[in-house]
């Protein structure tokens, strides 16, 4: 296809998305955000794109990488983009597609810039040609190693054995070397006494390294392989780095997965180093660290202050800015002739123990004591060491929220410093990965029912094991040309915490008809406006909880709590299944969906930070249950219901699609064929009457949690042109399911685990609460608009109508009453969808009464207050109001749904 022109490409954008919407019978939601798109600005001008958290950054991590939706039929596959300020200036941008629509045309692109131009508060992206950058990244993929060179940095990667990264040079100047993974390993636990058990040191050994993008803005370097002590290899690893035109810092994405053994492999600490060549004197070494907000600590190694003789304002004033001092010639030679006197301290170390605590320590080398230098609250996560002709900075990011973690310098006095970034730090004792209790006696499926019944925790032997979980952790390093001004050390700090990021508005991604039934936030009626401000409070609330209850810690940190304990004022973290959330009736599905109609960066970041954790330590990634999820419980791994209804790739596109995060992208694609697991495991074997034995061609799958689960990966990948059986198992299992008798309301049907297609199954009808609630409704509302298949239209339409229709209704369509059903709030999306595909006014009316009365949810007489609680009732001021999580999603989902669908009815 021929390139389009910029007025072209964005005027048929947006007809495009309103017929889009038209096409579900719903027309005026997404028709209005097409005209909000028109109006916002000249479409002939491009797409109007700024970061998150609004402004300019100071300062680029290494570069940016996000992601811009396209509506179906417009944008050709082979379409090149342009990116310039809103002042007009060219920006170098590189582009590729991360998803099709089904005719072959763009649905998602993205798009990465370095750091050749400084930042602006506003782009415009449109078609044409991209501007190349002064000086592109360059890639080497050499027999030995990868060669990486940015314009401002080269870095060298080797291929294999121990060590991830051989060296990284600014111009001729070794700034770095000898990268490497590191791993303490325990073989027990710290006894209550403190005493610990026989600790060895395991180092990273490369098995594989793949060049994933070779320029000309970014660059992505794929290193995989795992952790070796003696004979032993465990641990397996996956590092990217990520380089960009004209920078200096270098972006690492690290994950692990736990393949050991959790009685008796305990992790002492985790890290990555480096060695930095030492220059110049020890009065010009300095070593800063990032406190909290702008704080940062500057010293020397040997420092030249405060000392009873004064060497000079010049040169006191040097050392304390990081600069080089006046020649020593020229200082009072009362201090210059005992230079030799003053402690050179050569070690440093930062600990974040707890989310609250930091703490600095220094000494002048090993074998003698640390000194205290001063803590604090919560650190930046950001250190340096080097001198005024060069030197190393190195960031973890959500340092404090990933606790226990530290960083490290070590022996800055001599030839070379060693740099460490203790993504758990050896000083917090053991990692304990234990089950948390030792089964009470719940040997048998009976007596597992009844552990069930009252702490609501689904128990059995051998089934809470953390092998297989998986932890992804983000850093930073920049090879500086010299020690950087506090100033500096600040904006690389927020960099740290806060990558940048280039967003679309909420107009373009709901114009571009991605992700379903959504739309912006409108409150342009009292009954609406009531609404957003009940979807503002419940986001408010969560988001704050886990300030208040400190949801933190490096397995913890991104999940929320389940429910609430209104006695203790607590949520009821000890109580079996009701404490950590694990993607439970679609919490992340909520979040994002706030986010995309809102577009705030707080609902980004909580969105992002659940999935970084869902996806990884919610989900087994190696073991006979790879790719399956774990349901909630008090440990992440700890409840023996392991489900696709928890891996689902539904909850993590979301991020993969506005930022092309690789990882992510790894995650979704290992989805793909998730269908093999119910192959080892049987999700109802405590329930079943029967015997059964899986069969490959007729395995019990529900069509509900099941295969919403399973389609939502393999719609994810038909979207991204990958594996073709994704797409026909996907469009399988909709004629097939459609072709059943009574459809979605038989429950299950016998799937073929080759071709993905569904055979009938007895009783005919079987409709449970949770079917449609993770994920479902979205999964179906993409596919119809994607496919507009009549026959699984219509079963679909059928379970909509139906779920929170009369027994008499259901009855006389499919022969059977449902029953007393769970969640009619939630479900009254269901009829939303239905009302319009319909075109029925009665269904819409209808649809916002259930989503009223608020059955297992928020009736429209809720309250949405909180009640601030302190004193001697709580251990800390927290707030307290009537919510709990799974409701909040559902009430969120529904809310949102039914305002894009039928928003015009209410």
């Amino acid at each position: 296809m021929a390139m389009m022109s910029r007025r072209n490409l964005l005027l048929s954008a947006a007809a495009v998305g309103a017929a889009g919407q038209l096409s579900l019978g719903a027309g005026p939601a997404r028709a209005e955000s097409a005209r909000q798109v028109a109006a916002a600005g000249p479409l002939e001008d491009g797409v109007q794109l700024r970061w998150l958290e609004g402004g300019a950054p100071k300062q680029l991590a290494a570069g940016s990488t996000w992601g811009v939706a396209w509506p179906k039929g417009v944008v050709p596959k082979d379409q090149a983009f342009a990116l310039k300020t809103a002042a007009g200036q060219q920006v170098p941008v590189q582009t590729w597609a991360t998803a099709y629509w089904p005719d072959g045309s763009l649905k998602w692109t993205a798009h990465a810039i370095g750091a050749e131009v400084a930042p602006a508060e506003q782009y415009v992206l449109a078609a044409g040609t991209p501007a190349a950058p002064a000086t592109a990244v360059t890639v080497k993929d050499g027999r030995d190693g990868v060669e990486v060179n940015t314009g401002v940095i080269r870095c060298v990667i080797q291929k294999r054995g121990d060590g991830l990264v051989r060296s990284i040079h600014r111009g001729d100047i070794e700034i770095a070397r000898d990268g490497e993974l590191v791993c303490l390993r325990q073989d027990e636990p710290d006894d209550d006494e403190g005493r610990a058990g026989k600790t060895e040191k395991f180092a990273g050994r490369t098995e594989k390294v793949t060049v994933e993008q070779s320029g000309p803005v970014r660059a992505v370097v794929r290193i995989e392989g795992r952790h070796r002590h003696g004979n032993r290899s465990w641990l397996p690893f996956t590092v990217r780095l990520y380089f960009y035109a004209g920078s200096d810092g270098i972006r690492a994405v690290h994950s692990f997965v736990y393949d050991g053994d959790e009685k008796e492999d305990f992790i002492r600490g985790l890290g990555i180093r480096f060695e930095v060549p030492m220059r110049g004197e020890l009065y010009n070494r300095h070593v800063r660290f990032a406190g909290p907000g702008d704080g940062v600590l500057a010293e020397a190694v040997r420092g030249i202050t405060g000392l009873r003789r004064d060497p000079g304002a010049a040169v006191r004033q040097a050392q304390v800015a990081g600069q080089a001092t006046p020649p020593v010639e020229t200082w009072d030679t009362r201090v210059s002739s005992r230079l030799h006197l003053i402690p050179a301290f050569g070690d440093y170390s930062l600990r974040q123990v707890t989310a609250d605590g930091f703490q600095i320590r220094k000494r002048t080398k090993a074998g003698h004591s640390w000194i205290p230098v001063d803590a604090g609250g919560r650190a930046g996560g950001l250190g340096y060491v080097g001198s005024p002709e060069g030197g190393f900075a190195f960031g973890m990011r959500n340092f404090w929220q990933l606790h226990p973690t530290q960083l490290d310098v070590r022996g800055a006095a001599g030839d070379r410093a060693e740099v460490t970034l203790w993504m758990w730090s050896p000083e917090a004792g053991a990692m304990d990965l234990r089950f948390y209790h030792d089964g009470l006696g719940q040997d048998t499926y009976a007596e597992q029912l009844e552990g069930l019944e009252i702490t609501y925790e689904d128990y059995e032997p051998g089934f809470g094991t953390p092998y297989g979980i998986a932890r992804t952790t983000e850093l930073m390093f920049w090879a500086l040309e010299a020690t950087p001004a506090a100033g500096k050390i600040a904006e690389l700090t927020d960099a740290v915490r806060t990558p940048p990021l280039v967003v679309a508005p909420p107009a373009h991604l709901h114009a571009a008809g991605v992700f379903g039934d959504w739309s912006p936030v409108d409150r342009s009626t009292p009954e609406k406006a009531l609404i957003e401000d009940r979807l503002d409070f419940m986001f408010d609330h969560h988001s704050k909880q886990v300030e208040q209850r400190s949801w933190y810690g490096f397995w913890d940190y991104g999940d929320v709590m389940h429910s609430y304990d209104e006695d203790r004022h607590v949520w009821r973290y000890d109580v079996g299944g009701y404490a950590w959330d694990n993607s439970e009736l679609s919490t992340d599905l909520w979040l994002w969906y706030h986010y995309l109609r809102t577009g705030k960066a707080e609902a980004f970041r909580f969105a992002e930070a659940m999935t970084r954790h869902t996806g990884e330590v919610d989900v087994y990634h190696l073991g006979k249950w790879r790719d399956l999820g774990t349901r909630h419980g008090v440990q992440h791994w700890a409840d023996s219901a392991k489900q696709a209804r928890i891996s689902n790739a539904g909850y993590r596109r979301f991020l993969y699609f506005l930022t092309a995060d690789e990882r992510i992208g790894d995650l979704l694609r290992d989805l793909v064929d998730a269908d093999k697991t119910f192959l080892v495991l049987d999700p109802i074997r405590k329930i079943r009457t029967e015997p059964y034995e899986p069969d490959p061609h007729a395995l019990g799958v529900s069509t509900g949690t099941d295969w919403s689960g399973l389609a939502l990966a393999w719609l994810t990948e038909w979207e991204r042109g990958g594996a073709p059986i994704a797409r026909e198992k996907l469009l399988n299992g909709m004629r097939t399911i459609a072709a059943m008798p009574n459809g979605f309301v038989r429950g299950s049907g016998l799937y073929d685990l080759d071709d993905g297609t569904f055979e009938p199954t007895e009783p005919a009808v079987s409709v449970g609460s949770l079917g449609a609630v993770f994920g479902l409704v979205e999964l179906c509302s993409e596919v119809i608009h994607l496919t507009g298949d009549e026959a699984f239209t219509k079963a679909w339409l059928q379970y909509c109508r139906l779920y929170n229709g009369t027994a008499e209704e259901q009855k006389a369509e499919t022969g059977q009453s449902f029953g007393s059903q769970n969640l009619r709030q939630a479900h009254s999306r269901l009829t939303a969808y239905a009302a319009a595909k319909l075109g029925d006014a009665g269904l819409a009316a209808r649809a916002w009464k259930e989503f009223d009365t608020g059955h297992a949810g928020y009736p429209k007489d809720h309250s949405f207050e909180a009640v601030r609680i302190e004193g001697s009732k709580v251990l800390k001021p927290v707030d307290e109001a009537p919510l709990s999580t799974n409701a909040s999603a559902q009430y969120g989902l529904a809310a949102i749904q039914c305002l894009a669908l039928i928003g015009d009815k209410r």
